[in-house]
């Protein structure tokens, strides 16, 4: 699999959006962090062909929350001349989610779909245990991205899910990971997938799943301490991922936009699911 031209894109996640009136989490406005990150890759000199956000989208999930999101959304592809496609993660909600965004009738039905752009093939999946902060891929699912993966892409494929496959540096974030990746490796085993994207964890953090390598991206809303072992460390850091798929091969390159990156908060692990 070779791609005569190298395909430029790129991946955000956890973005957290709220709609205007509501208290800011940790204080901050996210939807500024989301146009300072967009108005930066308009200066990149390289032009991506498309953006991805692998994930909690909002922060509560309420109607009015996608709504915005969905006019933010819009602005930002109007300026940056390019789509954005989206994946859901466990801050999300599929009835508001489908009604607020999608502007369809409200339905709890699991959103999940492929596109192809130069070539290459995108797999946006859905990995949402509806009420958990945890993910899985169930059987349905995995038999559609089997369906789907049937036939090989000119330029192979990229998954794009939010709960990462990887462990976790301090093992703290590793009941946040998918359930069942051994399961995901199965369907794309001989297939042309070339690279799983991911995100919820807030670092960017790299590894492999049967030798095809695997790539969460740092939160655009806050990042975590991937060193903490004991408490939950959130700070005030913003990242994404600049990714480049070149002779059969994805690339990662992991940015952070400009700021202080001071400490947040600190939260005890025994805490998390209660707190957060």
């Amino acid at each position: 699999m070779t791609t005569k031209e190298p395909i430029f894109f790129i991946q955000l996640t956890d973005i957290h959006i709220s709609a205007p009136g509501k208290k800011p989490l940790f204080g901050l406005e996210m939807s500024d962090k989301l146009r300072a990150a967009c108005a930066e890759i308009r200066t990149l000199e390289a032009k991506p062909s498309f953006v991805v956000i692998s994930g909690d989208l909002t922060h509560d999930g309420n109607l009015e929350d996608y709504r915005f999101l969905k006019s933010l959304l819009d602005e930002e592809e109007a300026l940056l001349g390019i789509p954005i496609h989206v994946a859901l993660g466990n801050h999300d909600f599929r009835e508001p989610f489908r009604e607020g965004f999608l502007g369809e009738e409200p339905s709890n039905e699991s959103y999940y779909y492929s596109f192809m752009t130069d070539g290459l093939r995108i797999v946006m999946l859905n990995t949402q245990v509806p009420g958990t902060h945890g993910g899985r891929l169930d059987d349905v699912q995995l038999a559609w991205l089997k369906q789907v993966l049937a036939e090989p892409a000119p330029s192979g494929t990229i998954i794009v899910h939010h709960h990462p496959v990887v462990k976790t540096p301090t093992g703290m974030m590793d009941d946040h990971l998918l359930e069942n990746p051994q399961d995901l490796a199965s369907v794309i085993e001989g297939t042309d997938v070339i690279g799983l994207l991911s995100g919820h964890i807030h670092y960017h953090n790299i590894g492999m799943l049967n030798g095809i390598l695997c790539a969460a991206a740092d939160g655009l809303a806050f990042g975590l301490d991937p060193s903490a072992s004991t408490n939950m460390r959130f700070i005030d850091r913003s990242g994404y991922n600049l990714i480049t798929v070149k002779d059969g091969q994805m690339i990662v390159q992991p940015m952070t936009l400009p700021g202080e990156q001071r400490l947040l908060y600190e939260l005890n692990v025994s805490k998390i699911h209660a707190e957060v």
